[in-house]
C-alpha cells in the first residue's frame, strides 16, 4: 500500500507539472526560531525535517534563501532532499526597519514592549505595535497613506520596504514579469515555480506589494507559522497582463499530517490573562 500510495502521488506530481501554465511562487518561513543565536531550536529542526518529507511533492523549483541562518537552516534539509543549492538573496532577510522611540517619544505607549537600558529605549521593529492604535488611524490600512502615517515619519519603513520590493520587482522582471503602474505587464509567459526560504515579515511586505495593500494590514493580519508554505501564482485573464492569486497561505498540513505540533511563534497571547503566551 505504501509503494502504491508513493506510485500515485508521483503520478500526482507530474499531473501538475503538465497542467501548470502559470508561474508559481512559494513563500517558506523557517522553523521554530533561536533568535539569539540566529537558528533553529530543536523544534525548528524537526518542523525543517518534516517539511523536507513533502520537498518533492511541493515541486520547489529554483530555490532562493535569506542570508540569516534560521532560513538557511530551514532551507538546508529540502535542498539535501532534492539534491539542489539555493542561491542566497540578501533583500530576502528579515523585514529590518526599526524606529528609535529615544526620537519618537510621542510613540512608545504604541510600543508597550519596548525594552529601555541605560535610560534608553533599544530600537524596535517598526510594525510590532499594539492594534488598538493601527486599526483606529485609516492611513495604517490604505495602500498608499500608510507612507504618511506616524510611524512612517518617525521611521525607515518607507525606505526599507521600497528597497525590497523594487528588489523583488527586478527580480520578476528577469523571469518575464515586469512592474508597471499597480499591475505586471507579461513581456514572456513562464511557468517556473521558485520558492523563497524566508520570514514572516518580509512575506507579508512582498504580498502586500504584490497586492497593492499597506504592509501593515498583513503584517497584523496574518500568522504565518514556522515552516508554513504561501503559494502564489500568475493569472492572465487579458493576454499580456498578470495577476498574482494566492491559492494557498501559510499552509501547516506538513505538519498537522506528520503529528508535529504548530509552532506558536509569529502569534500573541490568545486571551490576554494566559501569561503563558506571548504579550
Amino acid at each position: 500500500l505504501d509503494r502504491a500510495g508513493k506510485e500515485m502521488a508521483g503520478r500526482g506530481t507530474e499531473f501538475e507539472k503538465l497542467r501548470r501554465r502559470q508561474m508559481r511562487l512559494l513563500f517558506i518561513r523557517h522553523g521554530d526560531p533561536d533568535y539569539v543565536n540566529d537558528t533553529l531550536t530543536e523544534k525548528g529542526h524537526r518542523e525543517a525535517a518534516v517539511l523536507a518529507d513533502r520537498a518533492e511533492a511541493l515541486n520547489m523549483g529554483t530555490c532562493y534563501a535569506s542570508p540569516l541562518g534560521r532560513a538557511r537552516a530551514t532551507a538546508e534539509y529540502s535542498l539535501k532532499r532534492l539534491g539542489k543549492t539555493a542561491k542566497t538573496l540578501g533583500w530576502l532577510e528579515e523585514f529590518p526597519a526599526q524606529i528609535d522611540l529615544n526620537q519618537a517619544a510621542h510613540l512608545r505607549s504604541v510600543y508597550p514592549n519596548a525594552n529601555e537600558v541605560g535610560g534608553k529605549y533599544e530600537p524596535r521593529i517598526v510594525w510590532d505595535v499594539i492594534p488598538s492604535y493601527w486599526t483606529e488611524r485609516r492611513e495604517y490600512s490604505d495602500s498608499v497613506l500608510w507612507r504618511e502615517s506616524e510611524i512612517s515619519r518617525n521611521s525607515n519603513v518607507v525606505q526599507v520596504y521600497d528597497d525590497i520590493t523594487g528588489k523583488f520587482d527586478a527580480f520578476l522582471e528577469e523571469h518575464g514579469y515586469r512592474r508597471e503602474g499597480m499591475h505586471y505587464r507579461v513581456q514572456r509567459e513562464s511557468t517556473e515555480t521558485v520558492t523563497f526560504f524566508c520570514h514572516f515579515g518580509v512575506t507579508c511586505a512582498l504580498l502586500a506589494h504584490l497586492w497593492n495593500l499597506s504592509p501593515f494590514t498583513l503584517w497584523h493580519s496574518l500568522a504565518l507559522a514556522p515552516t508554513s508554505v504561501t503559494e502564489v501564482v500568475t493569472e492572465e485573464r487579458e493576454q499580456g497582463t498578470a495577476y498574482f492569486r494566492g491559492l494557498k497561505l501559510g499552509d501547516v498540513s506538513h505538519l498537522s499530517m506528520s503529528g508535529e505540533p504548530v509552532s506558536f511563534a509569529a502569534r500573541f497571547c490568545e486571551v490576554y490573562s494566559d501569561r503563558s503566551q506571548r504579550h
